[in-house]
């Protein structure tokens, strides 16, 4: 019988997306509209907007893609792949071509 070794729950892990692809922390889903109605717990409006957490290497090295950690983005949720990480589901590794917009101050 062959000794497996548990996986040590101290240790952090991280998720760094690979080719043109950032993993992006979605905002939370809204539960008011903006007029104040309060929205049942159960309709589910999707939020496509949320800040980049990392960016892959290829990316880090393209100038023509203005895509930096902690930046605001607008993004497709279609072809998001959500990470199996947290509790709450909110990580979602997203290819850069699904990424429409950048927030940018003034």
């Amino acid at each position: 019988m062959k000794n497996v070794k548990k996986p040590d729950p101290t240790v952090i892990e991280t998720v760094e997306p690979i080719g043109k692809r950032v993993l992006i922390r979605k905002d939370e889903d809204k539960k008011q509209t903006k007029g104040g109605i309060q929205l049942p717990d159960n309709i589910e409006i999707p939020t496509i907007t949320g800040r980049v957490v990392a960016i892959s290497a290829e990316i880090e090295t393209m100038p023509e893609i203005p895509l930096k950690q902690y930046d605001k983005v607008l993004f497709n949720p279609k072809g998001a792949i959500p990470v199996d990480f947290e509790g709450d589901n909110r990580l979602f590794v997203v290819e850069v071509e699904n990424v429409v917009a950048v927030f940018r101050k003034s």
